[in-house]
């Protein structure tokens, strides 16, 4: 520190004494390199959904940005009175643990495991998706979870789709949540990847009754793929680019979570 900087650091101090301030070092954003003086920027508070997604840890556990920040924007627009959102992202491989079910209020992964895709959707990935009866593919999009029945699964969560056009005959196409054999690390294991629904984000039945209970009556549910199709025709996620790179830019809150007052 210079003569000069040392006598306006000593007259900083007597006025803070004087006028009740904190004292602080007035220098303490300033670095020396070569002579040259920098300032260095302060930082820059985070965008909440990027802070819950960094404390959540999900890119450790194979979420990536895009998935989370559009299903944190949908949810918003959903209103939902359940705190709770699961996310089936499927742009990974069936192998992996893709459902994803948070509680956005709690800040908590409650659930991370295997959920199937429709059989004619793809074989270890999903890549083809439709709303039509008999087609035994996935359909992308939003989801409210409804009330849950006994059926050939067993307990079985009822899906409705929110989303005209791309997921909206769910309930006609009885695309529900439940438990399912071929849902297994050890079908993983002799097959080389997950077994497939006839459309219904299946889940192994070891987890259903404790993904259901978590579900019921009010959740979100998105199902997400990196498909230009959805993103163009989306009603939900309208005013967001499937192109946008996430990476590097500081994207705000579209939202804040209100529980749906």
């Amino acid at each position: 520190m210079t003569k000069a900087q040392a006598v306006l650091v000593a007259a900083f101090i007597a006025l803070s004494v004087s006028f009740g301030i904190h004292q602080i070092n007035p220098f303490s954003n300033l670095s020396s390199s070569k002579g040259i003086t920098v300032i260095k920027a302060d930082s820059i508070a985070k965008p909440q959904w990027i802070a819950l997604y960094d404390s959540l840890n999900l890119k450790k556990q194979g979420l990536s940005e895009k998935a989370f920040y559009y299903a944190w924007y949908g949810f918003q627009k959903m209103k939902l009175q359940n705190s709770v959102m699961a996310i089936a992202d499927f742009t990974q491989s069936s192998r992996n643990k893709r459902l994803y079910v948070i509680d956005l209020i709690k800040r908590k992964v409650l659930l991370n495991t295997y959920v199937a895709h429709g059989r004619n959707s793809g074989e270890e990935f999903a890549d083809k998706f439709s709303n039509n009866n008999s087609s035994f593919q996935s359909s992308l999009g939003f989801y409210k979870t409804l009330g849950t029945y006994q059926g050939k699964h067993g307990l079985s969560l009822r899906l409705e789709g929110l989303e005209k056009g791309i997921n909206d005959r769910a309930l006609e196409r009885a695309i529900v949540m439940h438990g399912a054999d071929y849902v297994s690390e050890n079908f993983i294991k002799n097959t080389g990847r997950l077994g497939r629904s006839q459309g219904c984000p299946a889940v192994s039945i070891a987890d259903s009754k404790n993904l259901i209970t978590l579900m019921h009556n009010g959740a979100g549910l998105f199902i997400y793929s990196a498909s230009q199709k959805y993103f163009k025709s989306s009603p939900l996620l309208s005013g967001l680019l499937p192109e946008l790179e996430i990476q590097g830019q500081t994207l705000g809150d579209p939202l804040l979570y209100t529980s749906g007052k």
